[in-house]
């Protein structure tokens, strides 16, 4: 088996944005496949064609497989992991939530788009027992994702979590296209 690694973009994001292209060839200098898939309808996310998104593009999970998700990239892996019946080898979750600031949306059509991404329970017991090393990163002035968001993480995954200091959503309006933490706190997961 051979170790992979799926990143998965945000919310009006995609493959070639951000930190994305960044991680991904320091991914495969190491020898590692690094997967981005785009994920359907970027502009108007749904749980059920990204979930799909994502099994469809990961095929058969296994301990050497890993995630990297970006904001609702994380919302995304979490509701895969809890749909499989599988072990897999970790995830570094980035700028992941569970709550928004009122900030993150537009107009009534992002409250809309948004809101089965914040009322949809998660299994989160299903999600640790088939993910058992997560580590979450968060910003301390993330315009969209709340600071709570990092207590949640470790109350309800059990995530080791780190918050970095003015890196907003740690993303392509942040023109963020090298994050060295990520790199390094997946590494510290694959190389357990």
């Amino acid at each position: 088996m051979s170790k992979r690694v799926f990143i998965v973009h945000g919310w009006e994001g995609f493959p070639e944005e951000c930190w994305f292209p960044w991680l991904k060839k320091k991914l495969e200098e190491k020898g590692i496949e690094a997967i981005v898939p785009a994920m359907p309808d970027p502009g108007a996310p749904k749980i059920e064609t990204w979930v799909a998104q994502l099994e469809d593009a990961v095929a058969a999970p296994d301990e050497e497989t890993y995630f990297v998700g970006h904001s609702i990239g994380v919302q995304t892996i979490l509701r895969y992991l809890e749909s499989i019946n599988a072990r897999v080898g970790g995830l570094v979750a980035v700028a992941g939530f569970f709550t928004l600031t009122d900030d993150a949306f537009d107009d009534e059509e992002d409250i809309k788009t948004a809101k089965p991404w914040l009322v949809t329970p998660i299994d989160f017991e299903k999600v640790k027992a088939n993910c058992p090393a997560i580590t979450a990163i968060f910003s301390d002035n993330d315009p969209f994702v709340p600071l709570e968001n990092q207590a949640l993480f470790e109350r309800e995954l059990g995530a080791r979590t780190i918050t970095v200091s003015g890196k907003g959503h740690i993303g392509g309006n942040d023109n963020i296209f090298e994050f060295e933490p990520i790199f390094d706190e997946l590494m510290a997961i694959v190389n357990k």
